[in-house]
């Protein structure tokens, strides 16, 4: 396809897509402002571990903050997107329940077993029944603008996590770092915007066409992005898209790389890297580069992180994977927010 510009995004994006990633620092700024101006009272002193609860985008916010925070976090963190919460979970234990909606099925099953267990819970939603719930069990909730794909709404899921757990003295204050994503994601949203001609983004989509992305992080605190490059490659782009992290797939997915050649060739490997990689994680990144080229046709494509602050690296690569899953549904001539499917079993599973 001949150079993607707004006319031809246009043709397939009717519901705003394209505006919805590229506003996403203003969402931050929004999504911050919001958070400091809710107070959470939470009986910190009995907190012995936390678990958020979610499903799809809504479950992704937990998994960044981890990934962030974990270095920091001295007790038990987990993310759970299941109808039930662990077996663990007790009045001792801080539930955080994200559901952009409000009506995910799992999610607010999960809400139910944390109040069957009497856990202190906070709720992050726009609505819907989670928030009915919520405020008839007297729990917080971070209410947050409705009218989003929960995908597009990570801003508004992720940072009232943050501050809910700065306000339980597990993490200091998250607003720098904030700060720092929203001014380094505006200076990528100029970077990668349509008017930009054959920018890093649409590089990258053109490489992706007619083939199966497959993203390498290079450490596991960068497997969320990952997960988040592949979703946004399904639910956008309409392209099945898979994801792993080394060390770990040196001892089991790199022997896949091997006699089958016409099948690995239909494959394009993306690198996530950064520059907190140690040195023996860039060795066996080179060494899995030998191998993986030796059977494709396509050279892997390598992503550094920007930023200072680890949540700006993380988001750095979120945000130029988003670009990347709505350029490539250009190229692949389909609407990024349709989910048809998604759509299909959510109604198959109430008609059951």
């Amino acid at each position: 396809m001949p150079n993607i510009d707004r006319l031809e995004i246009a043709k397939f994006d009717a519901d705003g897509m394209l505006e919805k990633i590229l506003k996403f620092p203003q969402q931050l700024s929004h999504a911050l402002e919001l958070a400091k101006s809710r107070k959470v009272s939470l009986n910190n002193e009995i907190i012995q571990n936390i678990c958020v609860c979610g499903m799809g985008g809504s479950a992704i916010g937990g998994d960044l903050v981890r990934s962030c925070f974990n270095d920091y976090i001295d007790i038990p963190f987990s993310v759970n997107r299941y109808y039930r919460v662990p077996n663990f979970i007790n009045e001792n234990s801080l539930v955080i329940v994200c559901s952009y909606s409000g009506n995910t099925e799992e999610t607010l099953a999960a809400y139910e077993d944390a109040h069957q267990r009497k856990a202190q819970i906070v709720c992050v939603t726009s609505g819907g029944l989670l928030s009915a719930k919520a405020a008839s069990n007297n729990h917080p909730v971070f209410s947050v603008p409705s009218g989003y794909p929960p995908r597009s709404a990570l801003g508004y899921l992720l940072v009232p996590i943050l501050y809910c757990l700065f306000s339980t003295g597990k993490i200091s204050d998250p607003e720098q770092s904030i700060l720092e994503t929203i001014e380094v994601l505006e200076n990528l949203a100029a970077e990668y915007d349509p008017d930009e001609n054959d920018n890093l983004a649409k590089q990258i989509s053109r490489s992706l066409k007619r083939k199966i992305p497959l993203i390498y992080a290079s450490v596991a605190g960068f497997e969320p992005v990952t997960w988040r490059w592949k979703g946004q490659l399904s639910e956008n782009s309409k392209v099945l898209a898979f994801g792993n992290v080394f060390p770990e797939l040196n001892h089991n997915e790199i022997m896949g790389w091997g006699p089958l050649d016409e099948i690995n060739k239909k494959f394009q490997v993306i690198y996530l890297t950064d520059r907190g990689d140690d040195f023996q994680a860039g060795r066996r990144m080179e060494l899995t580069r030998k191998i993986v080229e030796k059977h494709t046709v396509d050279s892997i494509i390598e992503i550094k992180s920007q930023g200072e602050s680890l949540l700006t690296r993380l988001f750095s690569l979120i945000f130029l994977g988003d670009m990347v899953s709505l350029y490539l549904a250009v190229e692949n001539q389909v609407d990024p927010t349709l989910i048809e499917n998604i759509n299909f079993l959510k109604q198959g599973l109430l008609s059951a």
